[in-house]
């Protein structure tokens, strides 16, 4: 079964979300993560490794890992049957398999239907990134997969180590990094003034990041630009993403002409097409800090 993906127009701050079961729980992954739907198949088992990494999974001469999300979340083995279902996943440029109970549907909504966690659940250690309220009162959590791929490897999500420490360039130029994972700010707290700038403020989602652009605009005119030199964003955020925020940014008559970086774990050839049309100078897919870091010296140097 292949996940239909319902074509959106970029920017219109919409997403599509497969729901789908594990135990009790409801849960959601964004459709564009999803390369297909199929049966519990059988697997290789792979020695010493995370109890919840099921084994390789054989599909078309390519061999992904099968992550059992029933033991991931703490179920018991008893949860499992053989009706269980496999959501094929490709982000971060990396291909999975995630065991589940039960796939549901699919919805369409807005990102302002997205909320984030509570605070007791909203932390490092969370894999839950967004609380969904569905129409019919019904609510579905959405899950961090990246998270879920970073508790296997952490090498998956995270190659800032790979970037050269700059110990005499230092810029005073002020970026803007938006990225609604705790995970992900942690990273770039510590990479960009690795990279040489040390000059950054840290965004929840494009909402937050708006506003204070906004006042920036308010406060400074056309000189807005002594203030904000670049904007690196995630797609995926509550209440406005990626793409959203890029396409106000480029419409603005003011700002049309601020670099804008999407950062994010969406950038495949089959979906560079959505940043393109809305205005993105660059789209670099997580986690490749290299890329970014050459990526942001290029456009301050501009």
């Amino acid at each position: 079964m292949a996940a239909n993906n319902i074509l959106l127009e970029s920017g219109t701050n919409e997403l599509e979300i497969l729901e789908f079961s594990v135990g009790n729980l409801t849960l959601g992954i964004n459709v564009i993560k999803v390369k297909e739907i199929l049966r519990v198949m059988p697997v290789t088992k792979i020695p010493e490794t995370k109890p919840f990494l099921e084994g390789l999974l054989n599909l078309r001469e390519e061999n992904l890992p099968l992550i059992d999300l029933i033991s991931y979340l703490e179920f018991p083995v008893e949860q499992k049957n053989e009706e269980d279902k496999v959501i094929v996943t490709e982000f971060n440029q990396f291909k999975a398999g995630f065991r589940v109970n039960n796939v549901a549907r699919i919805h369409r909504i807005s990102w302002d239907q997205l909320y984030k966690p509570p605070g007791f659940v909203s932390s490092e250690e969370s894999c839950i990134i967004g609380i969904i309220k569905l129409d019919e009162g019904r609510i579905v959590q959405l899950l961090d997969f990246e998270k879920i791929l970073f508790d296997i490897d952490s090498r998956l999500g995270d190659m800032s180590h790979e970037v050269a420490e700059k110990e005499n360039t230092v810029s005073d130029k002020f970026i803007l990094f938006v990225d609604d994972s705790p995970t992900l700010q942690k990273i770039m707290e510590d990479f960009l003034p690795k990279a040489g700038y040390p000059n950054f403020k840290i965004f929840e989602n494009g909402i937050q990041a708006w506003e204070y652009i906004k006042n920036m605009i308010e406060k400074n005119g056309t000189d807005v630009f002594e203030e904000i030199s670049l904007i690196i964003t995630d797609i995926e955020m509550p209440q406005m993403d990626g793409h959203h925020l890029t396409k106000k940014i480029k419409e603005h008559q003011i700002l049309k002409n601020l670099p804008v970086i999407i950062f994010s774990s969406l950038i495949t050839e089959d979906l560079r097409h959505k940043g393109e049309s809305v205005g993105a100078d660059f789209q670099v897919s997580k986690p490749n800090y290299s890329e970014l870091a050459h990526i942001i010296e290029q456009l301050i140097a501009q």
